[in-house]
């Protein structure tokens, strides 16, 4: 007998909601356009912020979800146990190992510093040649303009080869951003 597994995109995103409404309009939208493409939502098992937009989204659109949260986070980011999958790890290191690994692609949405250590940490691990899975970022209202200046100054300041930026797909919009993922894993 043989099984296939759903392809999983690993969201990497805020457990609060921001400051601006889109970013959990977005995330809905991510969500929804996710289970509608029947991937799984790879996910740091969080229900709250734009985490839990994202799981809600999907779920309710009859989505898979794989979520991935520490031990120490269960309570403060309030675990979702129903997702599909539901891994509890021993630290954070594990629990971005399990997310990357199960993952097709990864996309980012706005988030904090735990995000962008994430987004930092794929993106190293792309310039090693650990992988090249597609990186998709998910500018919502420009709020990641500041990241993408900072990685042009890097770049412009010889810290890292031009190709680094070329790892980094960036996007507009749910729709671009899903399209972008498409392009790479079809």
């Amino acid at each position: 007998m043989t099984s296939t597994i759903t392809p999983g995109i690993c969201v990497f995103c805020g457990s609060r909601p921001g400051d601006d409404p889109a970013f959990v309009a977005d995330a809905t939208k991510i969500g929804q356009a996710i289970a509608a493409e029947g991937w799984r939502v790879i996910y740091g098992a969080g229900d709250i912020g734009i985490m839990g937009a994202v799981a809600e989204a999907a779920q309710a659109a009859g989505g898979k979800l794989f979520g991935v949260i520490p031990q120490h986070l269960v309570d403060r980011e309030v675990g979702r146990a129903s997702a599909d999958t539901y891994v509890v790890t021993d630290n954070m290191h594990t629990r971005k190992t399990v997310m990357f690994a199960n993952s097709a692609g990864i996309l980012v949405l706005p988030g904090g510093p735990g995000t962008l250590d994430e987004l930092f940490e794929v993106m190293t691990w792309r310039q090693l040649g650990v992988h090249d899975k597609p990186i998709v970022l998910l500018n919502t209202n420009g709020y990641w303009d500041g990241l993408i200046e900072l990685i042009d100054s890097i770049i412009a300041r010889g810290f890292a080869e031009a190709s680094f930026r070329e790892f980094l797909t960036v996007v507009e919009t749910p729709d671009q951003a899903m399209g972008a993922l498409r392009a790479r894993l079809s």
